[in-house]
């Protein structure tokens, strides 16, 4: 019964966003958002979930953590992220737990798309994330608010109870000399620009050998990409980023994978160099993200591939972020599925065997 509420009020809710836009996101359940001012770090914890073990050959349990707003608590420029995972005995639990995390900035768009600006997306395969702090920060405003969710999968026969999930954001104090540069998250996925209805999901189904997805866009703005991370499923081979004007890649990210195909971890890339800050793109060019896997399996993998980067951008001199149009039917109907995806409470469950 409690399964079945919170999911007509996420559908009620979706109605909400598309008639009302972004007020609706006040109507979210609170996250919590935390100052530590001795160790300059800001924490923002999500309501804590019970996550089912896996039984012998069943699909892997994957619980989603209902999406949360929070308010942030100060002025900060934001240098370092990881995300941590705790039981209800706050004993620190493994990284393969995490599906995916979600921070989004609703009051901004994206780099590619006019939707809400993703300020971070982590997986079980995304190292902690660190930059220069003297050289580079993202601000954030005192009393800005956020949105943020995540995904638990547990492939173990062990069940974990209360698992809280926590962003560790470390920061410099907002207003000072430092840092140098203002960087603000970019993210493309392959599924681009709303994945399927009608939660937004950016999943796809592998079939037997060989699959590509792309997908390819302008920038609002001219900048510079310091670096990037990337998220992709079991038997992913690579992800590309080509500037489809003058026809170079700028980027191959290849995964490390077990010998069964397993995705073990797909390293950061970080482009800037003592002689140059990254790589320059403009809005009058073209740029694709391409992910390619490879299933061995003989059988379609249900769901089985993603293909998103995340990075940071540097806006050129004197550029400023570019704000939402909240009346724009993509960013509408973009929240809209944000928030139906991370109001349900039930179980979901992988089609196949592995992750």
């Amino acid at each position: 019964m409690r399964t079945r509420t919170l999911l007509v009020s996420g559908i009620l809710l979706a109605q909400s966003v598309r008639a009302q836009g972004v007020e609706a996101i006040a109507q979210l359940p609170m996250a919590t958002a935390s100052i530590d001012p001795e160790r300059r770090e800001m924490v923002i914890e999500l309501p804590p979930r019970d996550l089912p073990a896996r039984s012998g050959d069943a699909p892997i349990p994957m619980i989603e953590v209902p999406l949360c707003q929070l308010i942030v608590p100060a002025s900060v420029s934001l240098y370092s992220a990881r995300v941590e995972m705790l039981d209800d005995t706050n004993r620190p639990l493994p990284q393969n737990l995490l599906h995916h995390f979600n921070l989004t900035d609703p009051g901004h768009r994206e780099l590619f798309l006019p939707i809400s600006l993703h300020l971070m997306a982590a997986s079980k395969e995304t190292p902690s994330i660190a930059i220069p702090r003297l050289l580079f920060g993202l601000p954030l405003v005192r009393g800005q608010r956020l949105i943020a969710g995540a995904m638990l999968a547990n492939d173990a026969p062990t069940p974990f109870r209360g698992v809280r999930v926590r962003l560790v954001l470390r920061y410099m104090p907002g207003g000072g000399l430092w840092p140098v540069f203002r960087a603000y998250p970019w993210s493309m996925d392959v599924q681009y620009p709303l994945g399927h209805p009608p939660t937004g999901s950016k999943a796809f189904d592998l079939a037997p050998g060989r699959t590509v997805r792309s997908w390819e866009a302008s920038p609002a703005v001219a900048g510079t990409i310091l670096g990037l991370g990337g998220h992709l499923h079991d038997y992913g081979v690579s992800l590309t980023l080509t500037d489809l004007n003058t026809g170079e890649l700028l980027w191959y990210g290849m995964p490390e994978r077990d010998a069964a195909g397993h995705v073990l971890s797909l390293p950061v890339a970080r482009f800037y160099r003592w002689w140059r800050l990254g790589i320059h793109i403009v809005p009058g060019h073209r740029y694709r993200l391409e992910a390619t896997y490879e299933n061995p399996t003989g059988d379609v993998i249900t769901n089985g591939g993603m293909g998103a980067v995340a990075g940071l951008f540097i806006p050129d001199g004197g550029v400023q972020w570019p704000a939402v149009d909240a009346a724009d039917s993509l960013y509408r109907q973009d929240l809209k599925q944000t928030i139906l995806a991370g109001a349900g409470d039930a179980m979901m469950m992988m089609g196949h065997p592995s992750h």
